[in-house]
């Protein structure tokens, strides 16, 4: 690894690189090798025995993952798990190996490797590279599907409950969760405020998903399930909508529709709270949310937005955006009320 007196060409040779060391991340991932080290050190010919690799190949692998701390070599081609590599086991809380499995994948890089098709037109490169949006190529990838959404809810469990203590539910009668997916973030959410109802709505095959976490967090008696199109109707006459990462995924035309099929839906006074990352104006952005706004460029056209950007489409949307509210930076509930009465609000 590079420091910081290292020269200049290989601090910008190790940047250029990068993307071996994530496809080293993936096939690692992809063949469980965190999951066969969680007992203890394994030497790589073991190792390539129980997933039937070729073991001199994956050595190079293996050894390339000590240099950036996911693995130690502790003998000869003898491997342990590092703390920070233990996040690539299955299952263990704050995995990562789903992230992994979806970033490494044909459909990942393959697009982001057309990011200048989406720099020239503004559009995403996935559509422009299969031929599908990337939700249309979920549908058609049900193994793909599988690890996107179960990153998803890895990455939800993680935020979840600082969202749940970061705003006061109690006053609340239903929370319509819209794009949910499993229901992680709504379960948590029921979980801490007993009295509570949900309606988990996503897409149909998504939410498909859903009955076994929700049962397992035994709030599945207080949440309804529905299937349908965010971009064509909502479930009506509720006062409170949660929408988390779901806007960054559209541009302002597509995002004003959603906005606008909520605030069709919703009760008068009643609010859309919205968890997303927000760039707050004059502030210096942490690289991963660049990272993230190039991203939804490649994947749907979408964007990270700044605090005046969301108060913009908000105000289009017939919301006044009243509150920013802190859950985990640089994530926040913007908080925005309609237009009907008194201001209808929204929250990130």
């Amino acid at each position: 690894m590079t420091t910081n007196d290292s020269p200049p060409q290989l601090v910008l040779q190790q940047l250029i690189q990068g993307y071996q060391v994530t496809q080293c991340i993936y096939v690692a991932a992809k063949l469980g090798i965190a999951d066969l080290l969680q007992d203890g050190p394994h030497s790589s010919e073991d190792l390539a025995q129980a997933t039937g690799t070729h073991a001199p190949s994956l050595y190079r692998v293996l050894r390339l993952l000590t240099a950036v701390d996911l693995l130690t070599e502790q003998e000869a081609h003898s491997f342990a798990l590092t703390q920070l590599g233990t996040y690539l086991q299955t299952g263990v809380p704050g995995s990562m190996r789903n992230t992994a499995l979806v970033y490494g994948d044909q459909v990942f890089w393959q697009a982001r490797g057309a990011l200048l098709h989406s720099v020239e037109t503004g559009e995403s490169a996935t559509q422009q590279v299969f031929g599908l949006t990337l939700f249309d190529y979920n549908v058609q990838y049900p193994e793909y599907a599988a690890h996107f959404n179960q990153m998803m809810t890895d990455w939800t469990a993680n935020v979840a409950p600082t969202v749940a203590a970061a705003y006061d539910f109690s006053a609340t009668a239903t929370l319509v969760d819209v794009g949910g997916g499993h229901g992680q973030m709504l379960a948590s959410i029921l979980q801490a405020y007993p009295t509570l109802h949900g309606v988990l709505f996503d897409l149909p095959h998504v939410v498909a998903g859903a009955p076994p976490l929700l049962e397992a967090a035994g709030i599945a008696g207080r949440c309804e399930v529905l299937g349908g199109d965010a971009f064509t109707a909502v479930p009506a006459d509720h006062e409170t909508y949660l929408l988390s990462r779901v806007i960054h995924d559209w541009d302002d035309e597509r995002a004003f529709t959603i906005l606008t099929r909520c605030h069709q839906a919703m009760k008068p006074r009643g609010k859309v709270l919205l968890v997303e990352r927000v760039i707050l104006t004059g502030s210096t952005p942490q690289v991963l949310v660049l990272e993230s706004d190039v991203n939804m460029l490649v994947a749907t056209g979408g964007k990270e937005r700044t605090d005046a950007e969301y108060r913009a489409l908000l105000s289009v949307a017939g919301f006044e955006l009243t509150q920013l509210i802190p859950v985990l930076t640089p994530f926040y509930f913007v908080h925005r009320s309609d237009d009907a009465g008194p201001p209808r609000k929204a929250f990130c």
